[in-house]
């Protein structure tokens, strides 16, 4: 059987057939400040301490301790965003968000290979969040007996259709004229914009080939 092709950290590598949110239709993180302790004085004033929503490097801690927990090791996760990487291969905190804040997580458990993704917020600081606290709902689901319908929740990469060559979603040949290619994406482009009410599904997929043949015909 042939291995899987490797997941990239950074660009986001969103899974194919997965469903993006349009950027308007994006939430603020429900992950806001936090109160971590309260302690009364001695002259009777409330000593409360806070922290502002979860960050970054806290939701990939977080990620990473719920993986952890379901029998994933680190070395068989990547953590997909749009956030340039740490030495160690994580997302790093110390940027702003990108236009695009959509987070993926892949694992391999038992042999098969595992995502989920979300870009339901306006922060990749939120939907990691909010894809640890799917986890940890999930890992629930799995202490209570419900291993079976844990399998089924997440979907593996065996039901999930192999990327799309670049000629194929340009449609035009390998070997076609760099003019053409141009001309086809230029027409594909116009028709599959979100803002011309194009699927935005359609229209990544469609940028992430034009890369590809630039970079295969170097133009």
């Amino acid at each position: 059987m042939n291995a899987p092709e490797p997941v990239r950290a950074f660009p986001l590598q969103w899974p194919g057939g997965w469903k993006r949110t349009e950027s308007y239709h994006r939430k603020d993180p429900r992950f806001r400040t936090e109160i971590t302790s309260v302690k009364v004085t001695s002259d009777g004033d409330v000593d409360m301490k806070t922290r502002k929503g979860l960050s970054v490097a806290e939701a990939t801690k977080r990620i990473l301790y719920e993986l952890e927990r379901l029998g994933v090791s680190r070395d068989d996760a990547v953590i997909s965003t749009n956030l340039k990487l740490r030495l160690d291969g994580l997302p790093r905190g110390d940027q702003g968000d990108p236009a695009d804040p959509g987070a993926a997580v892949y694992w391999v458990k038992k042999g098969a290979r595992r995502v989920m993704a979300i870009d339901a917020y306006r922060t990749v600081a939120g939907n990691l969040g909010a894809i640890a606290a799917t986890l940890e709902a999930m890992r629930a689901i799995e202490r209570h007996g419900g291993a079976v319908i844990l399998e089924r929740a997440f979907t593996g990469f065996a039901a999930i259709a192999a990327p799309a060559k670049w000629w194929d979603v340009l449609q035009v040949r390998e070997d076609s004229p760099v003019d053409v290619i141009q001309a086809n994406y230029r027409s594909l482009a116009k028709a599959r914009h979100p803002d011309a009410g194009g699927d935005r599904g359609a229209w990544d997929e469609l940028q992430r080939a034009y890369d590809d043949a630039r970079k295969a015909r170097s133009f």
